[in-house]
């Protein structure tokens, strides 16, 4: 809980284009900050090598998905470069700032516009590229989308970089321990 005569915990939302490292970003800050308590968003998407359900994500039917919707349970939620979609458990939120704790999402730019409508205290942080040939690369780089998933995504990320000027901050993801130290330098503030 916070103590008497400091500020309650504010909710930190990071968005930023697709390829820009916010998922890296926050695994880093997971295994570094522990402290933080870090958002588990729930997705349609098949898991890619590595993920594991719980940790990176909530794994879940369209079912399921649309049951968290019909339930009013998700504080967020969108469809993804037009095919899967993606989601964040409103109580689980609740629940960390309830308890004093720093809290952070990593969301989509759909999501974040969310929940600026819903919770508009909360601080908005863009992760951008340091350029837009450094966001390509690292796309192509990971070599987990097919060509046609790789323009759908590009497509999105133009749109996702207009919209910088909606947020509270910009980090440039030069290297991953550097974004991650600013970012929880924002959170901390």
């Amino acid at each position: 809980m916070s103590s008497p005569g400091t500020p309650p915990t504010r909710l930190t939302v990071l968005a930023g284009p697709t390829a820009v490292g916010k998922g890296t970003v926050t695994a880093w800050l997971r295994e570094h900050h522990p402290e933080i308590w870090i958002s588990v968003s729930v997705t349609t998407r098949a898991r890619r090598p590595g993920e594991v359900d719980g940790v990176h994500y909530r794994f879940v039917s369209d079912d399921e998905f649309d049951a968290l919707v019909e339930a009013e349970e998700l504080l967020e939620w969108a469809v993804v470069h037009k095919n899967a979609r993606y989601g964040t458990p409103r109580q689980p939120v609740l629940e960390a700032l309830a308890a004093g704790r720093p809290a952070l999402l990593e969301i989509d730019l759909q999501g974040a516009r969310q929940v600026r409508m819903r919770m508009p205290e909360a601080r908005f942080v863009f992760l951008a590229p340091p350029s837009w040939d450094e966001l390509v690369r690292r796309l192509v780089g990971r070599g987990t989308e097919t060509p046609d998933e790789r323009e759908r995504r590009l497509e999105t990320a133009r749109a996702e970089l207009a919209a910088e000027t909606e947020f509270d901050a910009t980090i440039v993801n030069h290297t991953i321990p550097a974004a991650v130290e600013e970012l929880v330098e924002l959170i901390r503030s």
